[in-house]
């Protein structure tokens, strides 16, 4: 009787040593983000389209299907951005669309990290060489679209509307961060406004413009003006 009951006890040592050793496995599996690729479905595929189609990468219907188009409008879009070209929606290409959803977020919830780091994109591409508070100018001037009823009602869709920062269409928007836009995006978020809840800047020697230079200046910082 005594040796059965050795043989249960090993027997049931190997089970809990197999149990325990599958956990970690779980939890690495748990962990490994999802990717859009060819053949992927569903809504997130339908925003990257959506996203795309708005920056005009994309031309085909919002369907959530990642088919060939889907993936040729990515690789472009990478192609410009100076990512690797590889045709998927990893991590680094969703926050470059401003559509990490899942990441952790700032400013009491309000704002991802996926809005910081397109923030912070956007500042460093309009205002690289600005004195450090027309940076947080520039991030502000973005925030402030986004809680004005004219303007879209996200970080991305104030960053991606049709004409609003030439520098997502030029060079600029390929070159690397700064490392003062990444302060000066948070600084944004937590709340400080350089530019006195401005909703337009420019920047009076690059522009002929008329109708910017009709609205009114609050604010001059460096080379930009900032209107309402």
């Amino acid at each position: 009787m005594h040796e059965y009951f050795k043989r249960i006890l090993a027997a049931a040592t190997v089970i809990l040593i197999i149990a325990l050793a599958a956990i970690p496995v779980v939890n690495a599996q748990k962990s490994t983000p999802a990717l859009s690729r060819y053949g992927s479905t569903g809504t997130e595929v339908k925003n990257i389209q959506t996203v795309l189609k708005r920056l005009g990468y994309y031309t085909g219907s919002i369907d959530g299907i990642y088919g060939s188009g889907t993936k040729s409008a990515v690789t472009r879009f990478q192609r410009d951005c100076g990512l690797t070209q590889d045709g998927i929606c990893g991590p680094v290409t969703l926050l470059y669309l401003g559509l990490d959803s899942g990441s952790s977020s700032s400013a009491g919830g309000k704002y991802s990290s996926s809005d910081v780091a397109l923030l912070a994109k956007v500042i460093s591409a309009e205002a690289r060489g600005e004195p450090y508070e027309g940076q947080v100018a520039v991030g502000a001037v973005v925030l402030n679209r986004v809680a004005h009823p004219s303007f879209p009602n996200s970080v991305s869709g104030v960053v991606y509307q049709s004409g609003a920062f030439s520098a997502v269409t030029d060079s600029n928007w390929s070159a690397g961060v700064t490392d003062s836009a990444k302060r000066a995006a948070q600084d944004a978020i937590n709340g400080w406004d350089p530019s006195g809840g401005a909703i337009y800047y420019y920047n009076p020697k690059k522009t002929s413009n008329q109708w910017i230079r009709s609205r009114k200046v609050i604010t001059v910082i460096g080379n930009h003006y900032f209107a309402i």
